[in-house]
C-alpha cells in the first residue's frame, strides 16, 4: 500500500456507504472500510472518530455555511428570509451529491441509532440558526421558532429531493419555504 493516495476521505466515505448498504452498519468494521478503500485503519482514524462519523462528518461545514449566510443577509431582512438564505447555502453544499445523499439516508433509515444521531444533528443545526438570528437582533422566541421552522422546511425539502429524479435541492427548498410563507400568511 502506498504511503499517500489522493482523496482518502472521499474514498473512505464511499467505501463505508458501499459496505453499510451491503452488510449493514453494525456488521461493518473500520478495518473493512479501510481495506475496501485501499487504506489503513490508522488513516481512517485521521479523518473519522468512529464508523458512524463517516455519515455525519460534514456537519461543522454545513453549520458554518448556513450561519454565515444568515449573518450575511442585509439588515432589515425578515428572519424567515435570513433562514431561507441559510437553507439555500446548505442546499448548494449537498445538492450536487444526490446519489450519495440517497445512499446515506437509506443507511440512516435502517438504523435507529443513526436516526437518533440525525435528529441530534438537526437539533444542533436549529440551535446554530437560532443563535445566528439572535446575532441579528431577533428576539429569542422568534429566533427559535423561525430556526426550527427552517429546519422543518429543510427536512421536508431534502426528503422530497432524494425521492425525486429531476428537481434540484435548491428548488425543493424554495418550494417548501414558499409553502410555509403562504401558510403563515393565511394562518
Amino acid at each position: 500500500m502506498s504511503r499517500w493516495q489522493p482523496n482518502a476521505r472521499g474514498r473512505l466515505e464511499e467505501a463505508a456507504l458501499e459496505l453499510y448498504a451491503s452488510h449493514g452498519l453494525d456488521a461493518t468494521t473500520v478495518a473493512e472500510i479501510a481495506a475496501h478503500a485501499g487504506l489503513t485503519e490508522r488513516t481512517f482514524f485521521r479523518y473519522f472518530a468512529d464508523k458512524r462519523e463517516v455519515l455525519f462528518s460534514g456537519q461543522a461545514a454545513l453549520i458554518e455555511s448556513m450561519t454565515g449566510a444568515v449573518a450575511g443577509m442585509p439588515a432589515g431582512t425578515a428572519p424567515l428570509d435570513a433562514v431561507g438564505a441559510g437553507l439555500h447555502a446548505a442546499a448548494r453544499i449537498i445538492g450536487g451529491r444526490r446519489d450519495g445523499a440517497r445512499r446515506r439516508q437509506a443507511v440512516i433509515d435502517a438504523n435507529p441509532g443513526l436516526q437518533e444521531r440525525e435528529l441530534s444533528k438537526l437539533a444542533t443545526l436549529g440551535a446554530a440558526l437560532t443563535e445566528a438570528l439572535r446575532g441579528r437582533g431577533v428576539p429569542e422566541l422568534a429566533a427559535r421558532v423561525t430556526a426550527e421552522a427552517g429546519i422543518a422546511v429543510f427536512k421536508v425539502a431534502f426528503e422530497r429531493w432524494i425521492r425525486a429524479e429531476e428537481s434540484e435541492l435548491t428548488e425543493a427548498v424554495e418550494e417548501a419555504l414558499e409553502a410555509l410563507k403562504v401558510l403563515s400568511a393565511n394562518g
